[in-house]
């Protein structure tokens, strides 16, 4: 995927993490870029919230154990602000089954992103986020959907999917399993022009936002089952 230059459109990003190691490197490592400008930085969600509203970012990168309010909750305020164009949000966790990244998830959050990341990573995930895809690690996505899948209440969206044709759940269950849309084209020997026309149609028939909430549907309604 190519990306602007210096002169080009910069990608938004606030940093949100009550630890100032933490707000202070990712800032460091993305102003570096030439692509990337962050906008500001805050330590908890209510801070947040104020700041999102004031700097239009276009990508958040949201820590979710925070004082005053969780990065859960300051999600689900800045995806319910009206008369904005919300920004993505990106959820930032020192746990890779941590119980709040899949609520954060549902929430409407784009994707997640271990604190540990490599710089190469974060960068990646912040243009990856920006160009309107989702962020979800395959093995670590596995484990939160076992976790949440495992609670007794699980919701059936199978009528639902009866909508969509025998390509569309081919494309759903490649994306449920952590395929980008190169290698979706590969497996199922498309075009990728034509793969991103299956998965807006998926996203439309079934009314969801990202790739996110088509991961979370495809478990929820047993399309995709935990370990495939």
């Amino acid at each position: 995927m190519t990306h602007p230059g210096a002169d080009g459109p910069q990608i938004r990003v606030a940093v949100i993490d009550d630890q100032a190691m933490v707000r202070e490197g990712f800032t460091a490592l993305l102003n570096a870029q030439p692509d990337i400008d962050v906008v500001g930085s805050a330590a908890d969600g209510s801070e947040a919230v104020r700041l999102v509203k004031g700097a239009r970012p276009d990508v958040v990168l949201m820590d979710i154990r925070m004082p005053k309010l969780n990065g859960l909750d300051a999600t689900r305020e800045i995806l319910a602000m009206p008369g904005l164009e919300h920004p993505r949000v990106v959820i930032l966790t020192t746990f890779d089954a941590d119980e709040y990244v899949f609520s954060a998830l549902r929430a409407g959050a784009s994707g997640f992103l271990l604190k540990d990341a490599t710089a190469e990573e974060l960068v990646r995930a912040v243009r990856i986020i920006a160009a309107g895809d989702s962020l979800l690690a395959p093995a670590v996505t596995g484990r939160l959907i076992a976790e949440y899948t495992s609670r007794p209440a699980r919701r059936d969206r199978s009528a639902i999917l009866s909508e969509l044709t025998e390509r569309e759940l081919e494309v759903m269950r490649l994306i449920a399993t952590g395929n980008s849309n190169a290698e979706i084209a590969a497996t199922l020997f498309l075009s990728e022009q034509t793969v991103k026309t299956h998965v807006s149609r998926v996203l439309g028939k079934l009314g969801l936002r990202d790739r996110a909430q088509v991961v979370i549907a495809a478990y929820e309604s047993g399309l995709v089952d935990v370990g495939s």
